[in-house]
């Protein structure tokens, strides 16, 4: 009874907003501290998606991570290694840069520090769900997405060597049985552990990885992939996610073992949201049947079975005449109720107190000690009683299998033959059992009603999830499909036969450029998938192999932001690339025409280029330079994302193929002043081309405005800084009363824009600097002018 109604509380609690009001911190300071004394004991990033702190749970805290905004509120982060603490506990970032946890009289129990002995300034809750140390130079130094427990979410990758570790129940978050590790050669593995040791038995699923790979990477478009030597990548699943723009995603390694990518909706139904997570997709699809190896339980304890549920879940069942060792957790196994077969000296002779139970489709592998062939049911129960030392007999197309005690690894599925149960009958011995948590006797007169109970909200959630399921793929497929990935992470060779047919001849243009020209296409033998095909016209001649290994190198990007690269074709003088279809084309469109975007949109869309650029900059294998940012090089998907394209086209080029001035690359009005005094090039000239297209996105004004003859009149970056210093950046904006009426951000955004088009290379910030700022997780210092009359002795902002 008492653990019916605990398990009816949880749920109401869950119902109700975990506390009445939060406060949001952007840095967190040395000394700063929380207790779960506070009424809020927790900070909050910037966006209020996320929290950390103290997390009510069973009457105690767990210091950690949780989706904040969302009824169903979701931890995805937990220290202490998920032990929870009492009241009085307290966390503090003390002045030595350690992030210490106490308890009520002082103890520290847990602490995180910079790995490298570096001097902690400040500490801060992202947006991405990442908790985080910095130093002064806003460098991470410690981080919850570096130490994860049994979760990781978009922008998150697991290096070689890291691990999740389950929890061990739905409701208990201490370390559990299960671990995926991303093993030394690239494989990812996935183990059940020899408790209380680290020990890990044989895998139970494996990626089987031919190519070694390198990182276990979930990107911010929801595909979670291994990155391979090689350089393409090993997708984990081939169905495309749901947008991270409209949903929430983490991917779990559950209690069960089993690894899942869940979704949840990021806005709700006419006030009304789910009760639960959506599963996208799992690994192993059925952990039931999976290859445990020699050692271990298996998925469920010793003496039980597996079963998939509807919803693909694990259920672990007792075997007849057994009861669970622990109520609480069924995943634990299952002990007999009667005191077993004993065995004597003389010859073992059918025992009267003993029968064999039939359980059909339902086998233990694992626990055959004697095999008889060709014989029958009949004969195989009769044997299994007669002898002392089997505890169970499956019969089987390959006849008679006997089996000892403690039975292993055992499911039920379809086709496995039938299993013989040796259980006491009436006139046995039977053990009183003792529960957990005082005499069980008591509860088991709830079990049958409860049991009703919670069957029934089984089957109304289930009912609930299949009708938001099909309703969603209901929706899916009523869309053109506009672009899927079918080759797997690698890039497709077409030949120019199938890109003259997939663009009826190069019949529809979407664009035209010095170098290229764009055309619409549709692969029919990819169930009608629109793409875009760029046919270059001007590429650097020689070697078909150097065309390749560039091509290669921008296939191997995969990150939201960037316009995918499908495939290619390299025949004869014939030089294309073929892309996924944009469908609403470029950002121009939409900035300097009757077609403008909400000013929360240009926001979004601001924020989104300066990750892809951090992305091309930063973390490909091999770092690129875009050398050509402007909107017309931006598209938008169905969804408005911006999505960079004609990135890493620049090596492609001829070598006098410009826009402007010969070996200069880019476009007029955007490119950076170090093109023009023989300065080396890095990608701070992609920063200086950012910071004018955001100033260009934020006030919907061309940065040079040209009268007839080509006299220009107005530079948008020179009254940027003007109107900056004189506090009238209104005066820019032109029927736009969502921007004006959000001036804060506005001053924000023109100040970061101001730093990235310094004359001075040194001193525009790197672009992850840039979207550090624009995400509002540092602090934005007052720009100098854009243009002084020579380098002054300005520290750089980076």
């Amino acid at each position: 009874m008492a653990s019916f109604f605990h398990h009816l509380f949880c749920f109401l609690l869950l119902q109700l907003p975990l506390f009445i009001s939060a406060q949001t911190y952007n840095n967190i300071t040395l000394g700063t501290s929380i207790s779960n004394l506070q009424e809020n004991p927790y900070w909050t990033s910037p966006s209020g998606d996320f929290a950390f702190g103290f997390y009510p749970h069973q009457n105690l805290f767990l210091l950690a991570t949780w989706y904040s905004k969302i009824p169903v509120r979701t931890i995805v982060w937990t220290a202490n290694d998920g032990k929870p603490v009492e009241r009085g506990a307290k966390i503090q970032l003390i002045s030595n840069g350690v992030l210490s946890l106490t308890t009520s009289n002082g103890t520290e129990i847990w602490k995180a520090e910079a790995i490298d002995n570096s001097q902690v300034a400040y500490a801060a809750m992202l947006n991405t769900g990442n908790f985080v140390l910095f130093t002064a130079e806003s460098r991470f130094v410690w981080a919850t997405f570096d130490n994860p427990t049994d979760t990781i979410m978009p922008n998150q990758v697991l290096d070689l060597g890291k691990k999740l570790s389950s929890r061990l129940t739905k409701e208990d978050y201490t370390i559990g049985r299960f671990e995926l590790v991303l093993q030394g050669d690239g494989n990812l593995e996935f183990y059940t552990i020899a408790r209380p040791t680290d020990s890990r038995n044989d895998p139970y699923y494996g990626s089987n990885i031919n190519d070694n790979g390198t990182q276990l990477v979930f990107n911010q478009s929801g595909y979670i992939y291994i990155t391979l030597k090689s350089g393409g990548v090993h997708s984990l699943s081939s169905a495309r996610p749901l947008s991270t723009e409209d949903y929430y995603q983490r991917a779990t390694l559950d209690y069960d073992g089993v690894f899942r990518q869940y979704t949840y909706t990021k806005v709700s139904a006419n006030g009304t949201w789910p009760e639960s997570w959506s599963t996208s997709w799992s690994l192993p699809q059925d952990i039931c049947t999976s290859n445990f190896g020699e050692f271990g339980s298996g998925v469920c304890g010793f003496n039980s079975y597996c079963r998939l549920a509807e919803d693909q879940r694990p259920v672990c069942l007792c075997l007849p005449g057994y009861s669970y060792l622990d109520p609480t957790n069924t995943f634990k196994g299952c002990i007999p109720n009667f005191t077993q077969q004993a065995c004597g000296t003389v010859e073992p002779r059918i025992v009267d107190g003993f029968e064999m139970q039939r359980l059909p489709s339902t086998n233990w592998p694992m626990g055959d000690y004697e095999r008889f062939l060709s014989m029958n049911e009949e004969w195989c129960s009769e044997t299994c009683l007669k002898d002392c030392l089997c505890a169970a007999a499956h019969i089987g197309v390959r006849g008679c299998w006997l089996k000892k005690f403690p039975l292993s690894r055992g499911y039920m599925t379809s086709g496995t033959g039938v299993s013989l149960i040796k259980v006491a009958n009436s006139s046995a011995e039977r053990i009183p059992r003792t529960a957990y948590n005082g005499n069980i006797e008591e509860d088991k007169k709830w079990i049958i009603p409860g049991s009703i109970l919670l069957a029934i909200s089984v089957v109304v959630n289930l009912l609930f999830l299949f009708l938001v399921i099909y309703i969603g793929c209901y929706k899916k497929k009523t869309k053109r499909q506009t672009y899927t990935r079918p080759f797997g992470g690698n890039l497709r060779s077409f030949t120019y036969k199938e890109l003259n047919e997939a663009t009826d001849g190069f019949k529809e243009q979407l664009g035209k450029g010095a170098f290229s020209t764009v055309y619409k296409g549709e692969l029919k033998s990819d169930s009608g998938c629109l793409v875009a095909v760029k046919r270059l016209d001007k590429v650097v001649e020689g070697n078909d192999k150097e065309f390749q290994a560039e091509v290669s190198a921008i296939g191997k990007t995969n990150q939201k932001y960037l316009v995918q690269l499908l495939g290619f074709c390299n025949e004869e003088a014939h030089r294309l690339l073929v892309y996924e279809f944009m469908k609403n084309g470029s950002l121009e469109n939409f900035l300097f025409g009757s077609l403008r975007l909400k000013w929360n949109q240009r926001i979004q869309i601001a924020l989104g280029i300066a990750r892809g650029l951090a992305y091309l900059h930063e973390d490909c294998s091999s770092q690129i330079i875009h050398c050509d940012i402007k909107p017309q090089n931006i598209l938008l998907d169905e969804s408005y994302v911006a999505r960079i394209s004609d990135f890493g086209l620049a090596k492609l080029l001829k070598s006098d193929q410009t826009r402007t001035t010969t070996g200069i690359r880019g476009t007029r009005g955007y490119v950076a002043p170090e093109w023009f005094r023989n300065m080396p090039i890095t990608a701070k000239v992609d920063v200086y081309s950012f910071g004018i297209m955001l100033l260009e996105i934020l006030f919907c004004r061309k940065n040079v405005e040209l009268k007839v003859g080509d006299e220009e009149i107005e530079i948008l970056s020179d009254l940027a800084y003007e109107y900056y210093q004189q506090k009238e950046l209104h005066l820019l904006l032109v029927n736009d009363e969502e921007a004006k009426n959000d001036g804060k951000s506005l001053e924000s955004m023109v100040m970061v824009a101001l730093w990235c088009i310094q004359e001075d290379p040194s001193l525009r910030p790197s672009m992850k600097k840039v979207t550090q700022m624009l995400e509002g997780a540092v602090e934005i210092s007052m720009p100098p002018s854009p243009n002084p009359s020579s380098f002054s002795n300005i520290s750089p902002i980076v």
